[in-house]
């Protein structure tokens, strides 16, 4: 039974967009206020593909904090670090690559989705490989059980739950497990009568509400510590102490917002606006935005689902301005230009408050890496309690 945490992270590849910002960004912003998150700069990850540039890594990361910060994330309820600096991620992939079978990995959906998209560069490496393992790491090390990810990435948490299923099967049975199940259920006083009863329900007769039910008693139970309450977890399903969680995807919505071009934003299609674009830049993107190819001349009606610029309106225009989107345009009655000025003002009015949350920390640098610095302290200590457990698990604390 471990606590509600969140993990997430992103790889520092080059500046953030509004695509960030709408696909993932937004979520952290809400999530920091109703549970514990961790959000985490994927530098090794990035390392995967980007191995023969790692500069672009150096360059991305300071700007790509302080985008996160810029976007609302606050780091006195969230906690913000870099992943190579927290060296228990490599320690914990290490270890649970011992028991990992490699057909795990070369199933992944993305492994020869990856290949064959990036066919330019040589990603027959054992770090591309072994990516999902690492990001397996990187979601157990901190014990998460919840991952904001789009539909694309559920299959990842699934080989997430898997490694560290396997691991407790293979570990959690810790030398005299069976008298210190006894005694915590002593401990439990009248809870342990009720939990010994839900568990038979569950072990017997498989019932899924006597299961839940179980649960529900072990978290209420204040006569147990967090070792007792996480071997009594184990004990309920017939396995041993629960060592790493089984996190459960938190499904996201995919970004509304498309590229300027109607394609997906992308930094590799050049149809994105940054997070922090210049209003100049802003309005000159957007009004060089294509449309709908049937508008040839002003007079000429059009229809806005055949516009990228109708799905901008659907993301940053209230009712009444989209009304007049669709009357204007299938009448002629408005120009194309006059139709991309609701989204200029939107997308400049969205980005306002960034700049001005992002100015001290350009301005200080040394109060991002600080920020970051007291993240990755939290982090590190986090990380320590679950591979002390681990360690003592495989039989390397001696």
């Amino acid at each position: 039974m471990f606590p509600d945490r969140v993990l997430s992270g992103m790889r520092p590849t080059g500046a953030l967009h509004l695509g960030h910002y709408h696909g993932a960004l937004k979520n952290w912003v809400r999530l920091q206020h109703e549970v514990e998150c961790l959000f985490m700069v994927a530098d090794w990850h990035a390392l995967t593909t980007a191995y023969d540039d790692p500069s672009i890594i150096g360059r991305s990361t300071w700007d790509m904090v302080i985008d996160w910060l810029a976007a609302g994330i606050d780091p006195d309820k969230a906690t913000i670090f870099i992943q190579s600096r927290v060296p228990a991620h490599a320690e914990l992939t290490l270890l649970m690559g011992m028991n990992t079978p490699l057909s795990w990995l070369e199933r992944v959906p993305t492994y020869k989705d990856q290949i064959e998209k990036l066919a330019h560069k040589d990603l027959g490496t054992y770090g591309f490989l072994g990516y999902p393992l690492m990001q397996a790491a990187d979601i157990l090390i901190y014990r998460a059980n919840q991952v904001p990810v789009g539909e694309d990435q559920v299959s990842h948490i699934e080989l997430t739950r898997e490694i560290g299923r396997r691991f407790n099967n293979m570990y959690g049975r810790e030398p005299g497990h069976e008298e210190k199940v006894a005694a915590a259920i002593k401990k439990m006083g009248k809870a342990g009568k009720q939990y010994q009863e839900l568990r038979t329900r569950y072990q017997q007769n498989g019932d899924a509400e006597a299961l839940e039910a179980a649960r529900l008693v072990l978290a209420d139970c204040a006569n147990i510590g967090r070792e007792d309450r996480e071997r009594l977890a184990g004990h309920l399903e017939g396995r041993g102490k629960m060592i790493l969680s089984e996190p459960q995807p938190l499904l996201t919505e995919a970004s509304r917002l498309p590229g300027l071009d109607g394609a997906k934003m992308s930094k590799s299609y050049g149809n994105t606006i940054a997070l922090r674009e210049t209003p100049e830049n802003v309005t000159k993107k957007v009004r060089a935005m294509p449309t709908d190819p049937a508008r040839v001349r002003r007079t000429d009606p059009g229809n806005p689902e055949k516009c990228p610029v109708w799905m901008f309106h659907k993301v940053y225009s209230d009712a009444s301005t989209r009304d007049w989107v669709v009357q204007g345009c299938t009448t002629a009655a408005i120009g194309c230009l006059d139709c991309k000025q609701p989204v200029i003002e939107g997308v400049l009015a969205e980005q306002k408050p960034m700049f001005e949350r992002a100015q001290p920390y350009l301005e200080d640098l040394a109060l991002v890496r600080r920020i970051v610095a007291d993240g990755c302290e939290r982090a590190r200590a986090r990380a320590d309690e679950t591979m002390h457990e681990v360690r003592t698990a495989m039989g390397l604390v001696y």
